[in-house]
């Protein structure tokens, strides 16, 4: 089964953040407030102590909690109820009017020229790949292994496996690594995992820190729990992420140029985004979902077998996909082969999403929909969708026969 870190330490730093939001606005009046919140988020750091021993996170939060209980006279004992306080007003939470132009990627780098190519990169299902060049993978790539490595930040994804013993794998756990940069952000770290997607950064906060241009960098939760986006204005750079089911997707937007800025160009092999899965991490998605699909016309054929609750037939499986993806493209056809393979809706919706968060992110908008590019077999029938070669080699002879 897959594993996943049971220290929860995130879902303390993203509670206490929620509760005290705007709280370095607050006056001295809500101070009991604010020091109910840094209470309660002592008590879950203790909860979750022996779990999160060896855990650097933890450590920081609770080095940091007695920090702020001296600066704001708290005591520790009291009441650890969660009350939510004041948000910033709407004119605090936007970017600072006077941040710096070096922290807005399209005023900096483009100011005197056109505008920005923009690329798109999503990870989602058994895992199914769309890279920045429009191809489409399915990979195993079990294990860890970088998505994204620039100059600007890192993102890496471990998937486990979804059963006991099958090939089927998906996306348990996200890292994601802001690296400083001039006087815009400091670094932060992202982590998501199964059953936990918060809403700030490993540190608690939710921009880029102290400098300048800190609000270029911003956590924004649109259903909590379920969907984040983070705004890398400074990199002209656009993050979904999500949990769907137990499992997690990614989606980027980024300049052609961040894309691109990497030091050892010898290293962007490692950057699935960019580079693709290792042809041995690869999964020849056409032939299997031939070889399901004629699975499934024999076993209509044949003898009828038990199946358990859980278990799609191929003709089950296309019929539940396009209630969502009515396009028959390859969002549809991950769909049909992830339920196939793990028996579990929620790879529907995975797909769904995915492409909702392409629609959104891909700045071309006749490239959304991706097709197989080779010759495939269509459910029900035996006959590629090409021209035979055969075909081909008849019509030639006879144009040979009518120049004679």
């Amino acid at each position: 089964p897959a594993v996943t870190s049971p220290c929860k330490i995130l879902k303390c730093n993203s509670e206490f953040w929620a509760a005290t939001s705007g709280s370095h606005h607050l006056g001295a009046e809500e101070a009991p407030e604010f020091c109910t919140a840094l209470r309660a988020y002592a008590h879950c750091t203790r909860r979750t102590a022996r779990t999160c021993r060896g855990d650097l996170a933890y450590h920081s939060a609770v080095h940091g909690i007695d920090d702020l209980m001296v600066q704001h006279n708290c005591s520790k004992d009291g009441p650890t109820s969660q009350p939510r306080l004041r948000t910033l007003p709407p004119g605090d939470s936007q970017e600072r009017s006077d941040s710096p132009e070096i922290c807005h990627y399209e005023k900096s780098f483009h100011k005197h020229s056109a505008a920005p190519n923009y690329t798109h990169c999503g990870l989602f299902g058994d895992p199914h790949l769309r890279t920045f060049t429009d191809t489409f993978q399915t990979c195993k790539v079990q294990g860890a292994w970088p998505l994204i490595d620039n100059n600007y930040l890192n993102v890496q994804v471990t998937n486990t496996p979804v059963l006991p013993g099958s090939s089927a794998t998906a996306t348990s756990k996200l890292t994601i690594i802001f690296k400083s940069f001039q006087e815009c952000v400091d670094q932060k770290v992202y982590q998501a995992e199964m059953d936990e997607l918060p809403a700030a950064f490993a540190d608690g906060s939710k921009n880029g820190g102290d400098k300048h241009g800190a609000n270029s960098l911003k956590i924004t939760e649109k259903v909590s729990g379920q969907h984040i986006e983070i705004q890398a204005k400074y990199i002209g750079t656009t993050i979904v992420v999500r949990q769907v089911g137990r499992y997690l997707t990614f989606a980027v937007r980024m300049p052609e140029e961040v894309v691109n800025a990497v030091e050892d160009r010898d290293s962007q092999g490692l950057y699935l985004c960019l580079r693709g899965c290792p042809l041995n991490q690869q999964i020849d998605f056409q032939t299997i979902r031939s070889a399901q699909a004629t699975e499934g016309r024999a076993r209509r054929k044949g003898p009828s077998l038990p199946a358990p609750p859980e278990a799609f037939t191929y003709e089950t499986a296309t019929a539940k996909c396009r209630e969502k993806l009515p396009v028959e493209d390859l969002y549809f056809q991950s769909c049909v082969f992830d339920l196939l393979t793990t028996g579990d809706v929620n790879f529907m919706l995975a797909a769904y999403y995915a492409f909702e968060d392409v629609k959104m992110l891909h700045s071309n908008k006749d490239k959304l929909h991706l097709y197989e590019r080779t010759r495939d077999l269509t459910p029900g029938n035996t006959a590629p969708t090409g021209t035979h070669p055969t075909l081909w080699v008849a019509l030639l002879c006879l144009c040979w026969l009518c120049l004679l």
